[in-house]
């Protein structure tokens, strides 16, 4: 069977790629050092249940502790790695910025160094729809400028971005970097909005509603964005000959680099969100309604016309439709 590395498997989307890697018929080593930027609980959970295939196996290591990452690629040479391990949340990054440096940064570049040494056929790496930072002009389509992010979180990702290209271009690393938006779901992380409106709607506490409610955001289903990853698997970019890059696509003229937005491409506002969430535990939320936070951005939108043109899909799942879902795990996992 093939083998894949996934960072951050115990994580919310980490999880959810392996499970699918899994069913599969994939053999899956997962790299999760269960940071406590939120319950590690549910961590542990998640990875409790991925290690009930027998072709998963997993090292509880952090990606930036040095030769950990050059360790498991010379003694497991894997055929695909799936990088998602990093230090998330665009708030927290004002409050621990070292956290991102040394996960988001160092981190990757130990495993860029690995991959350099023991090259996988294929390197899915996770970016973010922040890195898109103040454009204004919606959808965001991959090939505008990025040049002014609105938080460290999002200059790290970037920065990732950046990084990657430099060792795909020199060392020939088949790499695809991929902009999520806004990602929820069941065994979502704790942090999100979904999460946290649940659980203080359901314990009839006060909601942080920023912006006065004024926000867009394009939520994208977990299940959705799995199977995009999915399909990108066998999309591994070639480097152009002669620099020849079709309209509209990002392979890099000079490496065999592209990065690709996945969203629903359908921007919900804030306060629907919230109404979808009410409708779905059947109970009305108390909304504190704050001004904007430092870092954020009042809207997010992509254009997944690239994705589609690649692999022929594109996210589908109705915010409703998904927000039930989330409520429905969270009530059986919490006994809500």
């Amino acid at each position: 069977m093939p083998t894949a590395l996934v960072t951050g498997s115990a994580g919310f989307i980490g999880y959810h790629v392996s499970r699918k890697l899994l069913a599969e018929g994939w053999t899956v080593i997962g790299l999760d050092c269960h940071s406590d930027y939120y319950d590690v609980s549910l961590k542990q959970r998640r990875e409790a249940m991925l290690k009930q295939s027998p072709s998963f196996r997993v090292v509880n290591e952090a990606l930036e502790t040095p030769d950990v990452l050059m360790s498991l690629f010379r003694d497991e040479r894997p055929d695909l790695v799936i990088h998602l391990a990093a230090q998330a949340g665009v708030r927290y990054s004002i409050e621990n910025p070292r956290s991102y440096l040394d996960s988001n940064l160092i981190g990757t570049f130990e495993l860029l160094e690995a991959a350099r040494a023991f090259p996988p056929k294929h390197m899915l790496m996770a970016s973010s729809s922040s890195v898109y930072g103040a454009n204004s002009v919606m959808p965001y389509v991959e090939t505008v400028k990025t040049d002014h992010q609105m938080s460290f979180y999002a200059a790290t990702k970037k920065s990732s971005e950046l990084m990657a290209h430099s060792y795909a271009h020199l060392y020939d690393l088949p790499t695809t970097m991929f902009r999520f938006f806004t990602v929820y779901g069941p065994w979502g992380r704790p942090d999100m909005a979904l999460f946290k409106f649940t659980k203080a709607i359901l314990e009839d506490q006060p909601i942080d509603v920023y912006n006065f409610g004024d926000m867009k955001r394009d939520f994208t289903y977990i299940d959705d964005l799995v199977q995009a990853i999915w399909m990108l698997v066998d999309v591994a970019p070639e480097r152009p000959v002669d620099g020849l890059v079709d309209e509209g696509d990002t392979l890099s003229p000079v490496a065999p680099f592209r990065v690709v937005n996945i969203g629903n491409a359908n921007p919900v506002q804030l306060t629907d969100f919230i109404a979808a969430i009410e409708a779905a535990l059947g109970k009305k939320a108390i909304r504190n309604l704050m001004p904007m936070q430092a870092g954020d951005v009042p809207a997010t939108w992509t254009d997944v016309s690239l994705l589609q043109s690649l692999t022929g899909y594109a996210p589908k799942t109705a915010v409703p439709e998904g927000v039930r879902k989330f409520v429905d795990w969270y009530r059986d996992y919490f006994n809500a």
